[in-house]
């Protein structure tokens, strides 16, 4: 089967173009085949989880114009685990930032964290005493333009200075990967109390950016990795846009 979108339904707004469907299309195709693929097209199947990601929907309650919901959930498992959202995630962002005419990789990045309410089904969570939210946090490592380099998830309760402990050595490995030496730039010993940080808003925006894609708009997951890989589906959104 031609891998288009079927020409007999209307499309959605979180649909793919042509253009945008030319960027991912070689990820998909180069992972795991799924028991049906005869019978839907991965650009399908792709603008099916989109469609989830942008409109918040529940998986079994995906549009019957679309592949059936089990079987786009299946993929949806499927990539998160074998890491091919991720690919697609990293690859866009090595894109967006040629094209606004910067090197491939940052020299600078700024760490922050967000707390968000879990429903009743989150296997973790944990309370932040001091944001009063009951649920889960998001640390995200980004680079100047917002892009997310490191997407961690933890309970809420976990302090950004001991969540540091855990997102610097993922981010250590994406420098070395990349051959870039890491620094961490600390607060001047000088300063007393909230100190506004230069560049913080920058990952201010990124969660704003995140939360125009209502399924972030709280943690509706049960596992922790699928709200990470639910960050890199709203981040490739964005840089979709930009680029195509």
């Amino acid at each position: 089967m031609s891998d288009i979108s079927r020409p007999d339904r209307k499309p959605y707004l979180s649909d793919l173009t042509d253009a945008q469907w030319a960027l991912i299309e070689p990820f998909v195709r180069a992972s795991e085949c799924g028991p049906q693929e005869v019978l839907h097209s991965r650009r399908e199947v792709v603008n099916a989880i989109l469609y989830i990601a942008h409109t918040g929907a529940q998986w079994r309650y995906l549009p019957h114009d679309l592949p059936d919901w089990q079987l786009v959930y299946h993929y949806f498992d499927l990539w998160k685990k074998n890491g091919t959202l991720k690919r697609i995630h990293d690859e866009l962002r090595v894109k967006v930032r040629k094209k606004a005419g910067r090197r491939e990789q940052p020299t600078a990045s700024i760490l922050d964290s967000q707390s968000v309410k879990t429903t009743e089904e989150a296997e973790t969570k944990g309370y932040d005493a001091g944001k009063k939210v009951k649920g889960r946090k998001r640390h995200l490592l980004v680079d100047t333009l917002g892009l997310v380099l490191v997407a961690w998830i933890s309970t809420a309760d976990v302090q950004d200075r001991d969540a540091v402990q855990a997102v610097l050595p993922i981010a250590a490995k994406v420098a070395k990967d990349s051959g870039i030496t890491l620094e961490v730039v600390k607060r001047s010993d000088k300063d007393r109390g909230f100190v506004l940080q230069a560049k913080r808003w920058i990952v201010e925006r990124t969660f704003g950016w995140l939360n125009r894609e209502r399924r972030l708009s709280k943690d509706y997951e049960r596992k922790e990795e699928s709200s990470e890989a639910f960050i890199h589906l709203g981040m490739m959104r964005h840089m979709l846009r930009r680029l195509a």
